[in-house]
C-alpha cells in the first residue's frame, strides 16, 4: 500500500484490483448469496479458483489467457461479455490491463485494506528534501511527491494562513488583535503554535466541532415525518461542544455516546451523552405500526453507528447480504440486537408532550437538592405511617370489637354507578348526584349481577367525568362487575387516557390482554409506567367482580387486583412510573371505547364504583358480596384505613408529601436517551427486512470481518465500545483521523468518509492514514493534538494556488502538493457575515433560535407557523439555528448543509447561482452588511482606508490595486444609483430588526451596504485558501 500508482510495478489487490472487482463484478458474483450469478464468487479466491460448472475456472493464477474473467471481459459477442452492456459498467482497457497483470502475477488476494488490523508501528519514510518535513504527516506526503516528480507549493502568507487557521479550527476568522499579532511575528512555527493554541482554547473551537458532529449525528430540534413536532434535544448539542472544548478523549466521546449509560456510577452527562443514538426520526402518524416503526428505529441506530464510528455502509445487508462488503443479512442484524434493547415505542405521543423513553431527567443542583428534600420527606411519611398502622391494628385487636366492618366508609366513596336506568344520556352516581356520568353512541341496557348493566359494542361507551381524575400520588380503588364473551387478546375495560399510542397511554387503565386483567398507571408507555397482570385467565360467560387498588407509591408492588374478592397472583411488567399520568385532554374515566383501541366488545359491567383510597382486602371480598372479613385482623386493617382519623391524616400528609416531589420530577427538562432492559429483548433476522416476517433468532455480535467481540464481557452496548476503541481495531482510529484531515484539508485521504468499504475510495496516501490513526491511538486520543498535528504540519501551510500544469496533473490535489482550498461551509459563511459586522451574539449553548427565513415555509410543510427570534437570537451562531426536519432552514440548504435525515459524514459542495443571490439578498447579509455599513459611514475618513479595513476584516489581506481599483468604481457606481433616489437608499438602510442609526446620510449607508455586500461574496471570502 505504498505510492506505487496503478500501472506502475507491482499490481496491489487492495488497491488496484478490489475496487474493479467491487464496482463491477461484486452485483452478480459478490458476497450477497441470494444475487449471486453462476455459481461464482469473486470476493473469495477459493471461490474465483474453483472449476465452474462450465467446465472453466474464472481465475487460473499465472495464467491470464486460460481465466475466464479474462475471456469474458473482453468478448466481441455481446452475449459473452461481462458486464453485460445493458448494465453500463463497461471494464476500460486500462483496468483489464491491471487484472490480466494481477493474474499473471499469481492472482494475490488479501484482505480489504480497512479491515486490516491498525499497525503496532508505522516507520516514516525517506525522502531528499527533510528540511521542510515540520512533522510525520510531511515525510509521507513529501515522499509521495517526490515519487511523483513534483514539489511541495510554496508558504501560504502570513494573512492567508492566520485566517485559515481560525476558519478551520473555530468557524470564524482570527479577531483582528489576534491576526496583527500573528503577522508580527512573521511565518515561524512558534507563532503558528501560539495562534494555534489561542484557538483551541477558544470557546468558538467546540462550536466548531460540535457543527460537523450534528450533520454525523443527524442532529434535530423536531421529530421529523408529517407532523415533525418540536423535541427539546439540545441539550444533548450542548454537551458534545462541552466534550470537545474539555477536550474529552475519543474514545470516551464515542463510549459515553454509545453506553455511557452503562459506565459505573454513570453521572448525568455520561447518560446525556447517549441522546446520540435518540437523534433520529420518530412519528406519531395515523396509521404508522409501532412495531414496525420500532424496528426503523433501531435500524437507524445500527447504521448511524456503523458510518459514524466504522465507516461502514451496512444498511445495504438489512435486507439481504450486502452485495459487496463482507457483511451478511445474519451479521446485520447481530449488529443491530445492540441497539435493540431498550424500553422504547415505535410512536410519540401525539396528544401529549411526553419524552418518549427511556428518557432522561436533566437536574440543576438546585433541582436535584430538592428533590432529594422531598424524597425524604416521602420516605420518612412512610415509615410513619407504616409504625403507625401496625400500632393502631393492634389496638384494635385488643379491643376485640363485637361487629365488624360491613362496607368501606362513605366519605371515600366518589362514585357508585348502579346502571339500573338511564334518563337520557345521564347515569345516575349514587354517591355525588353532582356528578353523573353519561353514555355515547348507545350501549345496551341488559341483565346484570345486580339488577340492569351496560353492554358494550366496543364503539361506544360510559364516561364519568369529575369523578377519578387521580394522579399518580393519590390512591385510589375501581371496583365494579364485569362479564366478558370471550378470553380477548386485547380489549379496554376502563381507562382515563386520551389514547393508546396517540397519548402514550398517558393516564390508568385496565386492559384484557391474552385473556388476563392487565392494569396499569402511565405517564408514557412503555418506559415510564407500572403495570401488573394477572397470571390467570378472567372467566368467561359469567359475572365476575373484580377490584383495583393503588397505593399512591408509584409503585407496582402497591397495585392490585381482586377477582371475585381474592388477590390474584399477578407479574409486574413494568415498574418505573416517575412523572405524571395527567393530561393530554383525557379527564373522564371511560369505560370501554378509546381512541384507536379496541373496546371491550360485546362485554358488559355492572354496579361501577370509585373510591378515593386504597381498598383493603376485606373491603374487596365485601364489595364481591363474600360477606364479611374472614377474620379480625383483616377487619383491623380496615379499620385502620377508612376510619381511624390520625391514619387517615397521616395518609393525607404521605399524599401531599408525594404531590409535592412529583411536581418537582414534573419540572425537569427530559431528553431521550439509553438504557438497558433488564431482560434482553429477543431479535430476529428479518427476511426481505420486513417487521412482519421473523428468521432465526440472533445474538449481540460483531461482523466476522472484525475482530471478534471478546466473548468473556457482557454481549451489551459497552462491550460494543470497548470492541471499538480497543487500541488495534481497523476502523475507528482510521475513520476518526479521515474525518479529522476531511474538515482541515475539505477532503478526506479516503474521500468516501462514509463508507471504508469496498465501494469507497482508496486513500490517497496509505501508509500516512495508518501512521496519523497510529499516531492518534498512542495520544490517548487527543482530539485538540490531532487537530494541533494536522494544521502544524507544512502540509497544511502550503499556498493553495497552484500552476496550470499542477491543477491538470491533479486536480483534486489528491497529491497533497498545495494548501487546501474549497467553499465554507453554510455555517461559516453566515457567522462570518455576523462576525465581521460586529453583529454576531456569541453566547455559549442553549435552547435553538429561529433566525429570518422566508414566510409560509413551515405551513406549506406541516401547518405551522415559524415564529422568528426577536433581538439577540437572530444573530447567534448557526449551528444553534432551530432544524425542523421538514423544513429545514432554506438559506442553510442552499449553502450545502445536509438535511439531517440520516448520518451524513461529509456534505456535498456545490457553487450555484443560487447561493451568490441569497448572499446578495437575504436579510441576515443585507443586515449584516448594513450594520456594517453604518458604522463605516459613522467613523468617516478616506474611501480608500475604509474599504481597506473592510476588505482586510474579510479576506485577511490588504486589496492591491486592481482590487482597490473595482471598489473604487463599485463605490462611486453604488452612489451615483441612490443619489436621487433617497427613497430606496432608506429601504436598504432599514432592511432587518436592527434599527437604522441616527444622523446618518441613508445614501452612503445604502452605497457602503452594497459595496460590503459584494466583498462578502468575494472568492476569498467565501472560500477557505
Amino acid at each position: 500500500m505504498g505510492g506505487a500508482l496503478p500501472g506502475q510495478g507491482e499490481v496491489d489487490f487492495s488497491r488496484d484490483v478490489q475496487p474493479i472487482l467491487s464496482d463491477r463484478c461484486f452485483l452478480c458474483h459478490g458476497p450477497d448469496a441470494n444475487k449471486r450469478e453462476a455459481g461464482l464468487r469473486l470476493d473469495v479466491r477459493e471461490s474465483a479458483l474453483r472449476e465452474l460448472p462450465s467446465g472453466r475456472v474464472a481465475i487460473v493464477p499465472g495464467k491470464p489467457e486460460q481465466s475466464e474473467m479474462l475471456r469474458r471481459l473482453t468478448a466481441h459477442d455481446d452475449k459473452e461479455r461481462m458486464p453485460p452492456p445493458a448494465s453500463k459498467l463497461a471494464v476500460t482497457a486500462a483496468e483489464v490491463a491491471t487484472l490480466r497483470r494481477w493474474v499473471a502475477q499469481g492472482a494475490p488476494y488479501a484482505a480489504h485494506w480497512s479491515f486490516l488490523p491498525l499497525p503496532a508501528e508505522v516507520a516514516l519514510p525517506p525522502v531528499k528534501d527533510a528540511a521542510w518535513v515540520k512533522n510525520g504527516i510531511d515525510a509521507f506526503v513529501l515522499s509521495r511527491l517526490e515519487h511523483a516528480g513534483l514539489q511541495p507549493s510554496a508558504p501560504a502568507t502570513p494573512e492567508v494562513l492566520a485566517r485559515r487557521l481560525g476558519l478551520t479550527l473555530t468557524g470564524l476568522p482570527p479577531s483582528d488583535s489576534q491576526r496583527d499579532e500573528f503577522l508580527r511575528a512573521g511565518r515561524s512555527d512558534q507563532a503558528v503554535d501560539q495562534l494555534v493554541s489561542v484557538l483551541l482554547g477558544s470557546k468558538r473551537y467546540g462550536e466548531r466541532m460540535a457543527s460537523e458532529w450534528l450533520d454525523v449525528a443527524r442532529y434535530a430540534d423536531t421529530f421529523g415525518y408529517q407532523s415533525d413536532v418540536d423535541r427539546p434535544v439540545w441539550p444533548w448539542r450542548d454537551w458534545v461542544i462541552g466534550a470537545f472544548n474539555d477536550n474529552l478523549p475519543f474514545h470516551e466521546f464515542a463510549t459515553w455516546q454509545i453506553a455511557g449509560d452503562l459506565l459505573p456510577d454513570a453521572t448525568q452527562d455520561q447518560r446525556l451523552a447517549t441522546a446520540f443514538q435518540r437523534l433520529h426520526r420518530q412519528t406519531n402518524e395515523g396509521g404508522s405500526v409501532e412495531a414496525e416503526m420500532r424496528l426503523e428505529y433501531v435500524a437507524d441506530r445500527t447504521e448511524t453507528f456503523a458510518t459514524a464510528f466504522l465507516g461502514m455502509t451496512v444498511g445495504c445487508a438489512r435486507c439481504h447480504d450486502h452485495k459487496f462488503d463482507p457483511i451478511s443479512q445474519r451479521e446485520y442484524y447481530e449488529l443491530s440486537a445492540f441497539f435493540d434493547n431498550i424500553d422504547e415505542s415505535g410512536l410519540y405521543s401525539h396528544f401529549t408532550r411526553a419524552t418518549p423513553t427511556p428518557a432522561l431527567s436533566l437536574t440543576t443542583k438546585a433541582q436535584s437538592d430538592a428533590e432529594q428534600a422531598a424524597l425524604a420527606k416521602v420516605r420518612e411519611l412512610e415509615g410513619e405511617l407504616d409504625v403507625l398502622d401496625k400500632r393502631l391494628e393492634k389496638a384494635y385487636l385488643e379491643e376485640a370489637p363485637a361487629t365488624a366492618l360491613t362496607q368501606p366508609r362513605d366519605p371515600d366513596l366518589l362514585g357508585s354507578f348502579a346502571f339500573e336506568s338511564l334518563i337520557k344520556t345521564a347515569l345516575v352516581n349514587d354517591a355525588d348526584q353532582e356528578k353523573p356520568g353519561k353514555v355515547g353512541d348507545s350501549p345496551s341496557l341488559v341483565a346484570g349481577q345486580v339488577g340492569e348493566a351496560l353492554q358494550f359494542s366496543g364503539e361506544n361507551w360510559a364516561k364519568f367525568p369529575k369523578v377519578a381524575d387521580f394522579d399518580r400520588h393519590q390512591p385510589f380503588s375501581l371496583a365494579l362487575w364485569l362479564r366478558v364473551p370471550e378470553a380477548y387478546d386485547r380489549a379496554v375495560v376502563l381507562h382515563r387516557a386520551k389514547a393508546w399510542t396517540d397519548a402514550g397511554s398517558r393516564g390508568y387503565e385496565l386492559l384484557i390482554e391474552d385473556g388476563e386483567l392487565s392494569f396499569a398507571l402511565v405517564h408514557f408507555w412503555p418506559g415510564n409506567a407500572v403495570r401488573i397482570r394477572a397470571n390467570q385467565k378472567l372467566p368467561v360467560d359469567r359475572w365476575t367482580h373484580v377490584t383495583l387498588t393503588y397505593d399512591g407509591s408509584s409503585q407496582a408492588r402497591g397495585m392490585a387486583i381482586h377477582v371475585d374478592g381474592d388477590a390474584v397472583d399477578t407479574r409486574v411488567l413494568r415498574d418505573c412510573l416517575t412523572r405524571t399520568i395527567q393530561g393530554g385532554g383525557a379527564d373522564a374515566l371511560t369505560l370501554s371505547q378509546r381512541f384507536r383501541d379496541r373496546g371491550l366488545k360485546g362485554g358488559a359491567i355492572d354496579e361501577l364504583r370509585v373510591y378515593r383510597r386504597e381498598l383493603t382486602r376485606a373491603e374487596a371480598r365485601q364489595l364481591a358480596g363474600r360477606g364479611a372479613p374472614s377474620s379480625i385482623a383483616e377487619d383491623a386493617k380496615a379499620y385502620v384505613r377508612a376510619r381511624s382519623e390520625p391514619a387517615r391524616a397521616l395518609r393525607d400528609q404521605l399524599r401531599d408529601a408525594r404531590r409535592e416531589l412529583g411536581k418537582i420530577r414534573d419540572s425537569q427538562r427530559e431528553i431521550m436517551v439509553m438504557r438497558e432492559m433488564a431482560t434482553r429483548r429477543a431479535t430476529y433476522v428479518r427476511p426481505r427486512g420486513s417487521y412482519l416476517a421473523k428468521g432465526a433468532r440472533v445474538q449481540p455480535a460483531t461482523p466476522a470481518c472484525l475482530p471478534r467481540l471478546p466473548e468473556a464481557q457482557a454481549q451489551n452496548r459497552m462491550a460494543l465500545a470497548r470492541w471499538l476503541t480497543a487500541d488495534d481495531h481497523p476502523l475507528t482510529a482510521r475513520v476518526a483521523v479521515n474525518r479529522a484531515w476531511q474538515m482541515h484539508f475539505g477532503s478526506g485521504l479516503v474521500g468516501t468518509a462514509e463508507d471504508f468499504g469496498s465501494q469507497g475510495s482508496k486513500p490517497t496516501h496509505p501508509a500516512l492514514l495508518d501512521w496519523l490513526a497510529r499516531w492518534f491511538v498512542s495520544s490517548g486520543w487527543d482530539v485538540k493534538a490531532l487537530h494541533r498535528l494536522i494544521v502544524s504540519s507544512a502540509t497544511f501551510r502550503q499556498a493553495s494556488s497552484a500552476s496550470p500544469a499542477l491543477r491538470d496533473r491533479d486536480p483534486e490535489n489528491r497529491l497533497l502538493a498545495r494548501g487546501p482550498r474549497y467553499q465554507l461551509a453554510a455555517e461559516m459563511l453566515r457567522d462570518q457575515a455576523l462576525w465581521a459586522s460586529g453583529l454576531l451574539v456569541e453566547r455559549l449553548g442553549g435552547p435553538p433560535v429561529r433566525p429570518y427565513q422566508p414566510d409560509g415555509l413551515w405551513r406549506e410543510k406541516s401547518g405551522a407557523t415559524y415564529h422568528r427570534a426577536k433581538g439577540d437570537g437572530l444573530y447567534r451562531r448557526s449551528l444553534y439555528t432551530y432544524w425542523k426536519r421538514t423544513s429545514p432552514p432554506p438559506a442553510m440548504l442552499l449553502l450545502d448543509a445536509s438535511k439531517r435525515d440520516i448520518c451524513v459524514m461529509r456534505r456535498q459542495s456545490t457553487s450555484t447561482p443560487l447561493q451568490a443571490l441569497l448572499m446578495l439578498n437575504d436579510p441576515q447579509f443585507v443586515e449584516s452588511a448594513r450594520i456594517w455599513a453604518e458604522d463605516v459611514v459613522a467613523a468617516g475618513g478616506a474611501d480608500n482606508e475604509r474599504w481597506t479595513r473592510v476588505f482586510k476584516r474579510l479576506a485577511g489581506r490588504a486589496p492591491g490595486p486592481r482590487e482597490s481599483a473595482i471598489l473604487a468604481r463599485a463605490l462611486a457606481d453604488q452612489r451615483g444609483a441612490y443619489r436621487g433616489a433617497e427613497g430606496r437608499a432608506r429601504k436598504v438602510a432599514a432592511v432587518g430588526d436592527r434599527a437604522p442609526r441616527e444622523g446618518l446620510d441613508v445614501v452612503e449607508v445604502a452605497a457602503w451596504t452594497m459595496v460590503i455586500s459584494m466583498l462578502m461574496n468575494f472568492d476569498e471570502v467565501v472560500r477557505l485558501r
